[in-house]
C-alpha cells in the first residue's frame, strides 16, 4: 500500500469515529476546547502508529488512546479550574431543538449530570462514562484504563452510587421542560417575584458561570433555597435590559433549553432542571463566560 493510501485510510477510519471519541472525551472533561485537543493528540498517535499496520481493532485502539490522553490532562485542568473566579459549569454543547445529530454526538449527558460527575475522581468518571454512558462492558474497560476487571466493577460501583445518590435516575419530559424555560425566562426577564416563586423548587440551586468575565451576571458561589434564587435572578435582570435580549430555544446537552443573544452575540445558556414530580424548576444552570459561548452561532 502506498504512503498516500494508508494516510488516506488512517483519515478516513479517524474520521469515522472522531463523534463518538469526542463524546466520550467531552463527558470526561467537560470542556470542548480541551476535547479538542485531546482529540488532535489522539489523531496524532494514532497517525503515527495506524501506518505501521496490526491494529485489528481501530475503535478499541482510538478510544483507550483519547480516555487515556484525557485523563493525563486532568491534573493541569484541576489546577485550572482552582484559580477559576466563581462556579465552574460544563461548557455547553448547543444544536438547534429538533435538529439531528450524529448518533454519538447526543450521548453527552445532561448539564445537571455533568455537574454530578465533577464530584467523581478522575478514574471513577472514565468509567461511569464508558459503563453507563455508553454501555462498555467492565471487561472491555479493564484494558482501556489497564486495570483488573474487578478494580473496574469497584470504581463503577462507587461512581454508581455518588451520581445515584446525588441525582436519582429521571429524565424530564422534553415538552414539559420546554414549557418551563419559556415560563421561567418569561418571569425572569419580567422581574415577576410571584412567578418565579411558583416555578421554582423549595430546594432550587442556582450556579452561574461568568468565569469572572461576566460582570454583574454571575455569583461567586452557588445560591440555594427559592426566596434567595428569585431575589437573585430579579436583581440581575432589574440591573440590565431585558427587552434587549433575544431568546432562541436550543437544546443544550441533550435537554431543551434557551440561548440568550445580545446583539447577535450569545449573552448567556440557561439549561433547566426539573424536579421529578413536576414541573417546578430544581436546578439552574446559567453560562454567561464568553470564553464557553465562542462556539454559538446566532443560527444555529
Amino acid at each position: 500500500m502506498s504512503e498516500g493510501t494508508t494516510e488516506d485510510t488512517a483519515t478516513r477510519v479517524f474520521a469515522g469515529h472522531r463523534e463518538l471519541l469526542f463524546s466520550v472525551v467531552y463527558n470526561m472533561l467537560g470542556s470542548v476546547a480541551d476535547t479538542e485537543d485531546v482529540l488532535q493528540d489522539t489523531w496524532l498517535a494514532w497517525a503515527a502508529r495506524s501506518g505501521a499496520g496490526g491494529i485489528e481493532n481501530p475503535r478499541a485502539y482510538l478510544v483507550r488512546i483519547a480516555v487515556n490522553t484525557a485523563l493525563s490532562r486532568q491534573a493541569a485542568i484541576s489546577r485550572r479550574r482552582e484559580t477559576y473566579v466563581g462556579p465552574w459549569l460544563p461548557e455547553p454543547l448547543v444544536t438547534e431543538e429538533g435538529a439531528g445529530d450524529a448518533a454519538e454526538r447526543t450521548e453527552a449527558v445532561s448539564m445537571a449530570l455533568l455537574v454530578v460527575l465533577e464530584t467523581l475522581t478522575p478514574l471513577e468518571r472514565a468509567v461511569f462514562v464508558l459503563h453507563e454512558v455508553f454501555g462498555y462492558a467492565h471487561t472491555e474497560i479493564a484494558p482501556i484504563l489497564d486495570r483488573s476487571p474487578s478494580a473496574v466493577r469497584q470504581l463503577a460501583h462507587r461512581a454508581r452510587e455518588h451520581v445515584h445518590a446525588r441525582r436519582p435516575r429521571y429524565q424530564a419530559d422534553p415538552k414539559v421542560q420546554r414549557q418551563a424555560t419559556e415560563r421561567f425566562l418569561q418571569a425572569a426577564l419580567g422581574g415577576d417575584m410571584e412567578s418565579l416563586l411558583d416555578i421554582l423548587a423549595p430546594d432550587v440551586t442556582l450556579w452561574t458561570d461568568g468565569g469572572g468575565k461576566a460582570r454583574g451576571t454571575a455569583a461567586l458561589r452557588p445560591i440555594h433555597g427559592r426566596d434567595r434564587v428569585a431575589r437573585v435572578i430579579t436583581g440581575t435582570t432589574a440591573r440590565h435590559r431585558p427587552e434587549a435580549l433575544d431568546i432562541r430555544y436550543r437544546t443544550v446537552n441533550g435537554d431543551p433549553s434557551a440561548v440568550l443573544f445580545d446583539e447577535d452575540a450569545p449573552f448567556a445558556v440557561m439549561v433547566l432542571d426539573l424536579a421529578p414530580d413536576g414541573d417546578r424548576v430544581r436546578g439552574v444552570y446559567a453560562v454567561t463566560n464568553p470564553d464557553k459561548l465562542t462556539h454559538i452561532e446566532e443560527d444555529g
